[in-house]
């Protein structure tokens, strides 16, 4: 008599731990960046569940740093040398256990432990005891535990690379450098431009469904205080707003162009600060818009396209080239390639990508770009010199060094933002005249 066989269901794994797991592994064993890989996975998911996946995605990704650190000392053995199927469920875990507190600790654990067999022939039972360990320790004592009074200290309490903790601390100084840190793993500010060549912020306002505030600086500028699909709202379809850091409607706010003008963007795309001197020009005169990449470009185009910005023209060019028309401009922005530091709440994983050799490189291709931006300039002209990073070589010693080699030109004004103080993202904005 045969004897009945019985099978195992394999275990019900929660979709938004199982899409930020499979985010993980796509960022660090791939190279993918966390928002493309997000979009990718997220895309079955319910609402709710595809908020979970960010949050536990983003926030993992985001605090590598001091996750691989604990699972380090938990495990007995460096995170570099875990199986990378383990390391994923172990970074997912660890940091749903220390950060989010909002489910029970055995469905936290029991997922985590179920997503390494599911990818990893063995050590699952190693993910088990690391997160059972963590979970009868708590955060409290795991994360109490790690001292912040060096740059290095910090940089694995707040998971940063050492090499920005430093330079923070030393351009900063230690106070607004642990701030910056803490703030830089903390959800950004989500605000929108209005696009005044279609509405006005107070239409804007009255016309989206969720809660904002205005900024008393920037007239165009909401603030979102729920969260709001902007990309499937018909208002953005229709070019009613443009999704911005308020940091970023301050340039093409200082440079100030007027109707009727000639202003050149170098590195123009994606796009937001081209629309927005369009729009700040009523949509008269002309926005020559310069980008090296035609798939950009291309981007950029179709931008200005759905915010009726019919003053722009799009050119696919170098920007390190010098202009054929010579000086003939009015006003010039000049947006290069940068380190990007400033925007790490927004972009999880750019701070394990970027690097100080990077940043020397950029340096000479911001100084190339700044000069042939200058050389484009009419004589009483204006020029705005932006990078959205927090690192004095790009910013400070960058105009220092252009006004000793350029006579001809004086320093209007120079300000920075800072995440923690600002609360928007963190950028430098210099604004020079040419006699």
């Amino acid at each position: 008599m045969m004897s009945a066989m019985t099978t195992t269901s394999p275990a019900k794994i929660a979709p938004a731990r199982s899409c930020a797991y499979t985010v993980l592994r796509r960022v660090f064993e791939r190279g993918a960046y966390t928002d493309e890989a997000l979009n990718a996975e997220s895309r079955e998911l319910e609402a709710r569940d595809r908020a979970l996946a960010m949050r536990l995605a983003y926030g993992a990704v985001q605090r590598r740093g001091t996750l691989d650190h604990l699972i380090e000392g938990l495990a007995g053995r460096p995170a570099a040398r875990l199986d990378p199927p383990l390391l994923a469920a172990l970074r997912l875990g660890m940091y749903e256990l220390l950060y989010l507190r909002g489910s029970p600790d055995y469905a936290v654990v029991g997922d985590a432990v179920e997503l390494a067999k599911r990818d990893a022939r063995a050590g699952h039972g190693l993910v088990n005891a690391v997160l059972r360990r963590a979970a009868r320790e708590g955060a409290e004592a795991l994360l109490g535990g790690l001292g912040e009074d060096t740059p290095e200290r910090a940089a694995v309490k707040h998971s940063h690379p050492e090499w920005i903790a430093r330079l923070w601390w030393q351009e900063l100084g230690p106070e607004d450098a642990l701030a910056l840190m803490v703030a830089d793993n903390e959800p950004g500010e989500v605000a929108l431009r209005a696009n005044t060549l279609r509405t006005d912020a107070s239409t804007l306002a009255a016309e989206i469904p969720v809660r904002t505030h205005p900024d008393p600086a920037i007239p165009e500028a909401l603030v979102l205080e729920e969260p709001f699909d902007v990309h499937g709202s018909p208002l953005w379809k229709t070019g009613a707003f443009h999704a911005q850091s308020r940091a970023a409607m301050l340039v093409a706010r200082t440079l100030d162009p007027q109707p009727g003008q000639r202003v050149l963007d170098l590195c123009a795309a994606p796009g937001g600060k081209t629309t927005h001197l369009a729009a700040l020009m009523g949509g008269s005169g002309e926005v020559l818009a310069v980008e090296s990449n035609r798939r950009r470009a291309g981007s950029l185009a179709r931008t200005a396209e759905r915010l009726g910005a019919g003053n722009v023209r799009v050119e696919v060019a170098d920007a390190t080239l010098a202009r054929p028309e010579g000086p003939v401009f009015d006003r010039v922005l000049v947006d290069p390639p940068c380190s990007g530091l400033g925007t790490l709440q927004a972009r999880p994983d750019l701070r394990w990508r970027v690097t100080p050799e990077a940043i020397a490189e950029m340096s000479l291709v911001q100084a190339k770009i700044l000069a042939v931006g200058a050389d484009a300039l009419c004589p009483g002209g204006v020029l705005v010199y932006s990078t959205c990073t927090i690192s004095t070589v790009e910013n400070e010693r960058q105009i220092a060094a252009f006004l000793d080699s350029h006579p001809d030109f004086v320093l209007d004004e120079m300000l920075s933002t800072l995440p923690h103080r600002d609360h928007t993202a963190g950028f430098f904005i210099a604004r020079l005249s040419r006699s």
